[in-house]
């Protein structure tokens, strides 16, 4: 069958009631779920907020079925920040956590994702997929050419993610002259395993299905982890080079979301 989507919407937040809506939603993922905090969290309103959210666009995945006037209508979301307007603001929001020189010296247009979440009732579902069509409409249509942001694992004891990390590392380096490098003093090394002690399962089943998403679509990682304390997570970076995904990954990515009976 046919999964039905008729009551999402997937939209660029343009009212105020979808920018609180979208930081309700990562109020609860990220502060009440994950246990994360930061110094413009409003835990009386329940918003989780930051300086980015001024500049960048709010994808937004919108169940019509919920109460908008509660801010319950915003189920998905994820920030985009293009490069020509991280530029004009003087940063990236994984500037604070990743030396992203020789990513900036491409001269490439580059597309930050950032601040994705969704609600734990929606994960896995077809709204994903719908997010994942709008998001490939708005890297399409504007050229991007890199998208590259930050992917967590909870928590910041790096011995029970062994695995996980050390496979990224040997298997889905990104190339030095693209290669973003993790900053001190959050830096932690991801090669915790030699390749000959690493177990696919465990790392597959240990890896957040945001990271198996991207490795889907030929997602490469930065050097290093970074252990953000304030958010308790620890962060890999990912990227990914639209133009030179292979043609399998192209399809997959640009794919709109069918199923067949």
């Amino acid at each position: 069958m046919t999964p039905d989507t008729s009551f999402f919407d997937v939209r660029l937040a343009k009212t105020q009631a979808d920018l609180l809506g979208a930081q309700r939603l990562r109020y609860h993922v990220f502060v009440e779920e994950l246990g994360g905090d930061g110094v413009m969290v409003d835990h009386q309103a329940r918003l989780e907020r930051d300086e980015f959210d001024a500049i960048v666009d709010h994808l937004v995945l919108i169940d019509r079925r919920r109460d908008e006037a509660t801010l319950d209508h915003v189920v998905g979301v994820y920030r985009l920040l293009p490069g020509d307007r991280a530029a004009e603001f003087g940063r990236f929001y994984c500037d604070s956590e990743y030396d992203l020189t020789r990513l900036k010296a491409t001269g490439r247009s580059l597309l930050e994702l950032g601040r994705s979440c969704v609600l734990p009732d929606y994960r896995g579902g077809a709204g994903v997929f719908v997010m994942w069509n709008a998001l490939s409409e708005y890297v399409l249509s504007r050229g991007v050419e890199i998208l590259f942001g930050v992917a967590s694992f909870h928590g910041t004891d790096p011995a029970p993610l062994a695995q996980p990390l050390s496979w990224l590392h040997h298997h889905h380096l990104a190339p030095p002259e693209l290669r973003p490098v993790a900053l001190e003093p959050g830096y932690q090394r991801m090669d915790l395993l030699p390749p000959q002690d690493l177990d696919r399962r465990a790392a597959m089943l240990a890896m957040p299905a945001i990271i198996k998403a991207y490795l889907r679509l030929g997602g490469q990682v930065g050097e290093g982890a970074f252990l953000d304390r304030p958010f308790n997570t620890t962060d890999v970076l990912m990227l990914m080079d639209t133009v030179a995904m292979s043609e399998r990954h192209r399809k997959f990515y640009t794919a709109r979301w069918q199923t067949k009976a």
